[in-house]
């Protein structure tokens, strides 16, 4: 699996320290220097000794990501036509689900969750009373996270972040209410805890601005796609879903990217909201959140692929 130091080296420019400076500070070979700029694998000892001199975590400084001519979207595209039992494709479908559905208050285990994926039915206990939206939601994402496979490589789109609320939603209670316009955004004001969202006559002006930002950046990494989603989850477009959308649009954008997914686990949900809460000021707290997910999900990658 790839690792990439371009973050490292933008972060001794920022501090105008040159390679040559590197090397002498920590009394490290020119091959090491070399093997960085190639963008290949150095020794855990200089990996400690680098981020001591610069203060820093190894998030900070390298970022992992999978050859393009071996993606992970090929791989998990083969698996879901194979509709292959046991793999990487289904263990994240269930994962992704269980762990982004839970996020947003359901009730469902991650046992009934793979119970759900993996026999179409629900096993529920005799005084056990479970949400029917509960349920039809986390068939939903199932199926959102098929058309998420399905458009990965694409470039992002309003209509596509559209396609992901209304598959999410579908045929849920909500669907039932017009004002709750499904597959569209909110017609009504909305909060996120006490923090209010974007007013819905400007969230589709909003919204294009924003499609349009990200789509003009020259390359985008890790960080860009944590910031879109800070910044999805601000506007919160849609009368409800805003963060199961969120979510499956940065897996997306991790495939589209090579740069390996993630998923937020909901045990860490406290962490992820306030990460999101306080982006303005301290935008690390949110990254370093999202890196810890993504050394999660790289070792199920690991598993399978390496």
């Amino acid at each position: 699996m790839p690792i990439q130091y371009g973050k490292l080296f933008n972060l001794l420019k920022e501090r105008k320290i040159s390679k040559t400076d590197l090397q002498k500070e920590l009394g490290i070979s020119s091959a090491t220097i070399a093997r960085l700029s190639k963008n290949e694998a150095i020794s855990l000892k200089v990996m400690e000794n680098i981020c001591r001199l610069l203060h820093c975590q190894p998030g900070d400084i390298m970022e992992l990501a999978y050859d393009l001519d071996k993606p992970l979207l090929k791989l998990f595209r083969e698996e879901k036509e194979m509709k292959l039992k046991g793999g990487l494709y289904h263990q994240t479908q269930i994962k992704l689900t269980y762990n982004s559905n839970r996020i947003e208050g359901s009730v469902l285990s991650e046992d009934q969750t793979r119970y759900i994926y993996e026999t179409n039915t629900i096993a529920m206990s005799k005084e056990e009373a479970t949400p029917v939206d509960d349920i039809i939601e986390t068939i939903n994402h199932f199926g959102c996270f098929d058309y998420m496979i399905d458009i990965a490589d694409q470039v992002l789109t309003e209509e596509m972040i559209k396609e992901f609320h209304r598959l999410i939603k579908l045929n849920t209670s909500d669907s039932r209410k017009d004002w709750f316009n499904i597959g569209d955004y909110k017609l009504r004001p909305n909060m996120v805890g006490e923090s209010k969202t974007v007013m819905p006559s400007r969230v589709r002006g909003e919204m294009a601005r924003l499609i349009i930002d990200y789509n003009s950046l020259d390359e985008v990494k890790f960080e860009d796609i944590i910031e879109f989603h800070y910044r999805f989850e601000s506007i919160h477009p849609f009368q409800d879903g805003n963060g199961r959308v969120g979510r499956i649009i940065m897996f997306k954008e991790c495939l589209k990217y090579g740069i390996i997914p993630f998923i937020i686990d909901e045990r860490h949900k406290q962490f992820y909201y306030r990460g999101l809460k306080e982006f303005e000021l301290e935008k690390g707290f949110l990254i370093d959140t999202c890196y810890s997910a993504q050394d999660e999900y790289h070792k199920l990658v690991r598993y399978f692929i390496e």
